[in-house]
């Protein structure tokens, strides 16, 4: 007789996999989830979600009857830290997942899509994840790196031939993607050689997604939409798509009031570097992806990982910056990603590669702007929560 324990196993390879999918191409038409055509792609953000919903429901439930009492206290102890935190956050509004894996230590949806009519969160709602774009757009500059169609070190005037500036012939693709290129405005010179300082930027992440339209011969929201096609992210989007009907409301703090913030202000970010949508189980399948040497080669992935400039983050003080990637100093094989924030949306997306732990925590309600650590307090909690749990899995191993 198949055990309670073989079957939750089963289930949760089931929601991580290729496995996964496949089973959805098998019961929702393999036309239509092979499909890259716009009227099928919603179809599959759509039925991949409610699939995924119905999955962990199970999941869930199964759990609660495993016959393995160590695991099951293991779970339940996490759990009962986690609800801890998030009871601890009572005006939280989002998503938590994390999962080792193809194991859901913690799983949440806590609050309202939009709170005004009290509309309860959807398994393929879309959050704006700020910042975490950068990585995705890093993985696809790479990606054209491998294929030999520039070198990091080239100087950015050989692709952006129409910015006026001579400072073009020493700023380097390395450059912008460490943000170590001194660029404030495109007409204007730079305020630091490039290389020797570190100057967080929006801009230099849009100069990217140019190099990639001039080698490729298309537009970034093609390339990109292509990825997610490709990795079956099905709800991650480019801003500019009609996929983003599913997003989700923003609200910000003002005055001790929550008012809506306008999709348009949300969105107002260049699209490469803080613009990207997605939800809770796209972003975990995307960590799963990237650091298991899936979007990249492996040695690509040690490139990201390393460390070529130091941050004065406001959240953390100091943290190191990779290609799209944050991680205290020697912790890039410990805890490994970003925060990201977008008007309305607050966001923490990070991987633990010793352990294979991944958190995901997506957050519609941005308050107490006036002090932004404050406004990521429980994605912070969070984040140091499961890095104890990750040094736990360390020790026992």
């Amino acid at each position: 007789m198949l055990k309670s324990t073989d079957l939750l196993s089963f289930l949760a390879v089931e929601l991580t996999s290729e496995k996964f999918y496949m089973l959805c191409e098998k019961n929702f038409s393999g036309i239509i989830m092979r499909s890259n055509q716009p009227k099928h792609r919603f179809l599959q953000s759509f039925l991949i979600g409610k699939y995924f919903f119905l999955l962990c429901t199970l999941l869930v439930m199964l759990s609660c009857s495993t016959d393995s009492e160590g695991q099951q206290e293991v779970a339940d102890t996490y759990r009962l830290a986690i609800d801890s935190i998030m009871s601890s956050h009572s005006d939280f509004n989002g998503g938590v997942l994390i999962t080792r894996d193809s194991t859901f230590l913690y799983s949440r949806m806590k609050g309202y899509a939009d709170l005004e009519e009290k509309v309860d969160f959807q398994p393929n709602d879309l959050f704006v994840i700020g910042s975490i774009s950068k990585q995705i757009t890093a993985v696809l500059v790479l990606r054209e790196w491998e294929r030999g169609e520039f070198l990091l070190t080239d100087p950015i005037g050989k692709y952006l031939e129409d910015i006026p500036s001579d400072w073009t012939e020493v700023v380097s693709i390395h450059h912008l993607l460490t943000h170590t290129h001194g660029i404030v405005e495109l007409d204007e010179p730079l305020v630091f050689e490039p290389g020797s300082q570190f100057q967080y930027s929006q801009l230099g992440y849009d100069l990217l997604a140019r190099i990639l339209e001039k080698v490729s011969g298309r537009s970034f929201k093609d390339l990109s939409e292509e990825l997610f096609a490709e990795n079956k992210l099905f709800n991650t989007h480019h801003p500019d798509t009609e996929f983003i009907d599913n997003l989700v409301k923003g609200y910000g703090e003002a005055d001790d009031d929550l008012q809506e913030v306008a999709r348009s202000r949300s969105l107002r970010n260049y699209a490469a570097a803080g613009s990207f949508v997605s939800n809770l189980q796209d972003l975990n399948r995307w960590n799963y992806l990237l650091h298991t040497g899936k979007l990249v080669q492996d040695s690509t992935l040690s490139l990201m990982r390393t460390a070529y400039a130091t941050r004065n983050h406001p959240i953390f003080e100091e943290v190191d910056y990779g290609y799209g990637l944050l991680f205290l100093e020697g912790e890039n094989g410990i805890q490994i990603g970003a925060l990201g924030y977008a008007p309305g949306f607050v966001s923490a997306s990070y991987y633990h590669p010793q352990t294979n732990i991944s958190l995901v925590v997506l957050c519609n309600v941005a308050r107490r702007l006036e002090d932004f650590p404050q406004t990521f307090n429980i994605h912070v909690e969070l984040m140091k929560y499961v890095k104890e749990i990750s040094f736990e899995g360390i020790e026992s191993n």
